[in-house]
């Protein structure tokens, strides 16, 4: 028998698995309800979100809203978007910026916690882990040359680079994603939206 939703996610909050190897300890974010229709199957929760427990409460969610068209309130309501990092918890950070997604997050949570989004319409792959995960049988060498075959995936997928800082310069480097996949993104949502409020209003 399937465990109700209200109760999985109460397992999540109160995983301590990978407590020993966290160095700010455990606290798994992520917003999650079975009717909502987009997913953001993005990384790993950075040191601010740890902080605030808001997922992409940070200047990389600023930029992600901003490539979705959309403002704080709608991105914040889980009926509509759902958002499932690869881990749950802030791993810490390496040489070179934060740590790589643990595997145990993924294999502990994720098949079944997709299984329980089925009104998924749209699933935005944000960066090489996610990608690994959703798109294993098809992406690229780099995250660019996945995101430049957008379409091969699109319009029930959509592969994205970390909308981090950090990547500022791989954006002016390829301005091409601005130009031919932001507007597709945006149009995308808005008519998932729409769609959403209408239902609303209907019920």
């Amino acid at each position: 028998m399937k465990k109700r939703f209200s109760l999985l996610l109460k397992d999540i909050h109160t995983c301590t698995r990978c407590e020993a190897e966290l160095p700010l300890g455990p606290r798994p974010v992520v917003q999650l309800h079975p009717k909502a229709t987009i997913l953001i199957a993005a990384q790993a929760p950075g040191k601010k979100v740890h902080e605030t427990g808001i997922p992409f409460n940070d200047p990389s969610g600023d930029r992600l809203r901003e490539w979705l068209g959309i403002h704080r309130d709608t991105f914040y309501d889980a009926q509509q978007i759902a958002i499932l990092p690869m881990v749950f918890c802030y791993p810490g950070t390496g040489k070179s910026g934060d740590l790589p997604p643990r595997s145990e997050c993924a294999e502990t949570w994720r098949a079944e916690l997709l299984a329980r989004l089925p009104n998924i319409q749209l699933t935005l792959v944000i960066g090489q882990y996610a990608q690994a995960y959703h798109l294993s049988d098809s992406t690229y060498k780099t995250v660019t040359e996945t995101v430049k075959a957008w379409e091969e995936f699109w319009p029930e997928q959509l592969p994205l680079p970390h909308p981090s800082p950090r990547n500022n310069i791989w954006l002016k480097r390829n301005p091409w994603f601005a130009i031919n996949v932001l507007p597709a993104l945006k149009k995308r949502i808005q008519g998932i939206l729409r769609s959403n409020s209408l239902i609303r209003q209907s019920q």
